[in-house]
């Protein structure tokens, strides 16, 4: 897959089969589109093509909006190159793009640019200035600018939908298991390792605490976790912790991971957690004793689910 970032300098396509969207999470329900996209460019011996924005549209025209996206950019490319697209053209959006008419969007930047055979494109989907452009004006315009326009079936775009809805709030609710189902493939975050007080090492399960990398990423909510953890030339078991440890009365959540059989200084490296099982809620114990047991315990049982999947 070639990933363009400069719209300016875009290579000329051969019978291009273009669709639009952010593709967050780049789920179930989008591979379904994906697949459709794939299946014309066979059809017509095309090359398919994906176009997104960056940053997300809603920071530029509604700045206040806090987003809750599943993956950031780096994350959606390499997902997106894992699904065989010829193409992905990530658009810068910025406030000029967003005020270009819905017809000058179709002119100067859907046939300038890519000089679309195909467009395959959702019943609702919505572009130009104030979100004037529809699927009605492509229809439109179809004729003039000699482009086949294939809609994405209205069941596809509600299961889209309705999906990246669940995984969002099963995310938020700890519920990874219900999450990776719906998306297909284990959620993941990237995380700094920064400084702890180091009471976890004190207790023979030793931590790195992350620091998020991103705020505009999900934050998973808290528990207790059992997960894979990649780093510089490694890849370990674990289980990670959300929340304020309640048994040593913090004020402010940490996310923190044990990696078992691993004794490496990483403080400063970025680690890659993909989140397998929900092991158990944050517990407040009588005693760092009473915690350590309970460590011992999540250990097994993450190990167990581990195996499992």
């Amino acid at each position: 897959m070639q990933v363009h970032t400069d719209i300016e300098n875009l290579p000329d396509f051969n019978n291009a089969v273009i669709t639009i969207g952010t593709f967050d999470g780049v789920h179930l329900g989008h591979q379904k589109i994906i697949d459709a996209l794939k299946k014309e460019c066979t059809k017509i011996q095309g090359e398919s093509i994906i176009i997104t924005f960056h940053p997300h549209p809603k920071k530029i025209v509604q700045p206040d909006y806090s987003l809750q996206l599943l993956n950031t950019l780096e994350e959606k490319i390499v997902l997106l190159k894992n699904k065989n697209i010829d193409h992905l053209v990530i658009v810068p959006f910025t406030a000029a793009f967003s005020e270009l008419s819905a017809e000058a969007y179709i002119e100067e930047f859907l046939i300038k640019k890519f000089q679309p055979h195909t467009i395959i494109i959702g019943y609702d989907h919505h572009f130009g200035k104030e979100r004037k452009g529809n699927l009605v004006l492509l229809e439109k315009e179809q004729k003039k600018w000699n482009y086949t326009l294939i809609e994405i079936p209205k069941h596809i775009l509600n299961e889209i939908g309705i999906s990246s809805t669940k995984i969002r709030n099963a995310i938020i609710n700890s519920e990874v298991e219900a999450a990776n189902y719906l998306l297909g493939y284990s959620f993941f975050f990237s995380g700094k390792v920064v400084e702890g007080d180091k009471i976890g090492r004190k207790l023979g399960f030793p931590t790195a605490n992350l620091e998020y990398l991103d705020d505009d990423k999900i934050h998973l909510g808290e528990g207790v976790f059992a997960v894979y953890i990649e780093g510089e030339g490694f890849q370990k078991q674990g289980m990670l912790s959300i929340g304020k440890r309640p048994t040593l009365s913090d004020v402010f959540v940490r996310t923190e991971v044990n990696i078992f059989d691993f004794d490496v200084d990483i403080y400063g490296q970025e680690l890659k957690v993909y989140v397998k099982a929900y092991l158990r809620e944050q517990v407040k114990y009588n005693s760092l004793e009473e915690l350590t047991q309970q460590l011992h315990m999540d250990k097994e049982a993450a190990l167990i689910k581990l195996s499992q999947s």
